[in-house]
C-alpha cells in the first residue's frame, strides 16, 4: 500500500514519528514539498533525530528515500544531515535519491529573507529565515532559478551565479541599503556542495513511476501543515509552498490515484509558530501548561509555540480539502493532568455559529470561538499500549474529537517514542 502522511494543523503536528512508524513496512519514503524550514523529531531508544530535508524514513537502514522537485533544497543542511547520519552509523550512500529539478537555496535567498522581515516591522510574517520563500519565488520567476541539475556543469553555474548575484545586489542595496556579497563566495561553497552532493542527483519521477510499477510501497512525506498551504491556508501568514497533501502530485509527479490512504496527524491541542490568526489560542497559564508540559518549542528554530485549545473547526476543514481517511492524534499525554478540556466545535460568526474554517484572515478575525467541555484526567499514560486501558475521560475526549471533525483516529501518541503509541482496533471505532 501506498500513504501520504499530512498535518492538518499549522505544522509541528509530529508527522516524523509517524512516518517513522509507517516506514518500517515502506519500500521508499518521499518528501514532496518545504524545505529546511521544517523539523521533523524521530526518537529510537535513546537517541533524538532532528530532520529538516531528510525523509523521516532515513533512520531505517533498510528504507529507500526521495527528495524530490517540490522541496527547496538548503545545500548546507542536507550535507550535515547526511553527515550526522552517519556518524550515527546510518548511511544513505545507495539508499538517497535527491531530484535534479529541485530548487537551490543559496546564501542570497536567506540574506534577502531576513532583510525583508526587519524591513516589515511589526508585520513581519514570523518566517524561519531560512530563505524559503525567496526561493519558491525565484522559481516562480523562473529567471535567477539554480536547480540540483545545475551543479553538474559548474563553469556554466559560476556564470549563472554571476548574473544573480550582480542583480541581487541590486535589489538589496536599493530597497535595503545593504552590503553587496560575492558571486565568487556562493560559488566557491556550490563547489564544494556539487562534489559531496552529486552522487544523489537523478531523476526521481522516473525512479517513483517505475517503483510504482513494481509495487513497492510508497510513503509521501508531508512537511509544516495544511493550515499554512500557500493556496488554502491562512494567507499571508503560510509558508511558500502547498504543504497540504493537495500538493503531494506536484511535488513529486505522482497522480493522488496512487494514494491508497492519506493519514493526518494532529496533535490533542493546537499549537502556531510566528504570527497569524490562531482562535483557539491560550495566552495564559493554560496555555503555558500545554508548551511546557509538551515542550513547545521550535525543532528548527527553538521558538516558543503558541498553544491552544483543540480546533475541531480548522482540523475539519484540513481533512476535507486533504480527503483524509484516517487521522493520528499525538501528545494525548500533555493533557493529563487538566481539570476540564475545551474543544472547538464551532465559530461564532457574525451572530451564526459556523463550522466551515474560513481561510481568509479578514473572516477568521471575526471568529470566535465556541467550546464544547470535556472533563480531563489526571492519569499518566505515557506507558499505557491498549486503547481500553486508557482513562474513560482520554477514551470519551478521543470519540468527542471524531465526532467533531468526522474522520476515525485510528494511531494515538502517549508519548514521543516509537513504542508510546496505540493502535486502534476497527472494533474500537465509532
Amino acid at each position: 500500500m501506498n500513504h501520504c502522511v499530512v498535518g492538518l494543523q499549522w505544522g509541528d503536528e509530529g508527522k516524523g514519528k509517524i512516518v517513522d512508524i509507517l516506514a518500517e513496512h515502506s519500500d521508499i519514503v518521499v518528501r514532496y514539498s518545504g524545505g529546511a524550514n521544517a523539523g521533523h523529531t524521530v526518537i529510537v531508544g535513546d537517541t533524538r533525530f532532528a530532520l529538516h530535508l531528510l525523509p523521516s524514513g532515513c533512520v531505517r537502514p533498510e528504507t529507500m528515500c526521495a527528495i524530490t522537485n517540490g522541496v527547496v533544497i538548503d545545500p548546507e543542511v542536507l550535507i550535515d544531515g547526511i553527515e550526522k547520519l552517519a556518524e550515527k552509523k546510518l548511511s544513505l550512500d545507495g539508499r538517497l535519491l535527491v531530484s535534479e529539478n529541485a530548487h537551490v537555496v543559496l546564501d542570497y535567498h536567506k540574506i534577502e529573507d531576513q532583510l525583508r522581515e526587519q524591513s516589515l516591522g511589526k508585520n513581519k510574517l514570523g518566517t524561519t529565515i531560512r530563505g524559503i520563500g525567496p526561493c519558491y519565488a525565484d522559481k516562480v520567476g523562473r529567471s535567477h532559478a539554480v536547480r540540483m541539475a545545475d551543479f553538474r556543469n559548474l563553469d556554466e553555474l559560476q556564470a549563472k551565479l554571476k548574473s544573480v548575484v550582480e542583480y541581487k545586489n541590486k535589489v538589496f542595496a536599493a530597497l535595503y541599503n545593504a552590503e553587496p556579497i560575492s558571486s565568487d563566495t556562493v560559488f566557491e561553497k556550490c563547489k564544494t556542495y556539487s562534489e559531496k552532493l552529486l552522487p544523489y542527483i537523478t531523476d526521481t519521477t522516473e525512479f517513483l513511476h517505475q517503483s510504482i510499477k513494481e509495487n513497492k510501497s510508497i510513503l509521501f512525506e508531508g512537511a509544516q501543515g495544511a493550515l499554512l498551504d500557500l493556496d488554502h491556508g491562512t494567507f499571508p501568514f503560510v509558508t511558500s509552498s502547498n504543504s497540504s497533501s493537495l500538493g503531494m502530485s506536484a511535488g513529486c509527479g505522482v497522480p493522488a490515484k496512487f494514494v491508497d490512504e492519506f493519514i493526518g496527524v494532529v496533535k490533542a491541542y493546537t499549537t502556531r509558530v510566528g504570527a497569524g490568526p490562531f482562535p483557539v489560542e491560550q495566552d495564559n497559564d493554560i496555555g503555558q501548561y500545554i508548551r511546557d508540559k509538551g515542550n513547545e518549542y521550535g525543532t528548527t528554530t527553538g521558538r516558543p509555540r503558541r498553544c491552544g485549545w483543540f480546533d475541531a473547526v480548522a482540523v475539519s476543514y484540513s481533512a476535507t480539502i486533504c480527503a483524509i481517511d484516517s487521522v493520528a492524534m499525538l501528545h494525548l499525554d500533555t493533557l493529563s493532568g487538566l481539570k476540564e478540556l475545551n474543544i472547538c466545535r464551532a465559530y461564532m460568526m457574525n451572530g451564526e455559529e459556523k463550522t466551515f474554517f474560513p481561510a481568509n484572515i479578514a473572516r477568521l478575525a471575526q471568529a470566535r470561538p465556541v467550546y464544547t467541555t470535556v472533563p480531563g484526567w489526571g492519569e499518566d499514560i505515557t506507558e499505557i499500549k491498549e486503547f481500553q486501558d486508557l482513562p474513560a475521560n482520554a477514551r470519551n475526549y478521543i470519540q468527542r474529537v471524531e465526532e467533531l471533525i468526522g474522520k476515525p483516529i485510528t494511531i494515538i501518541g502517549v508519548g514521543p517514542r516509537r513504542d508510546q503509541t496505540i493502535f486502534r482496533e476497527k472494533s474500537e471505532l465509532k
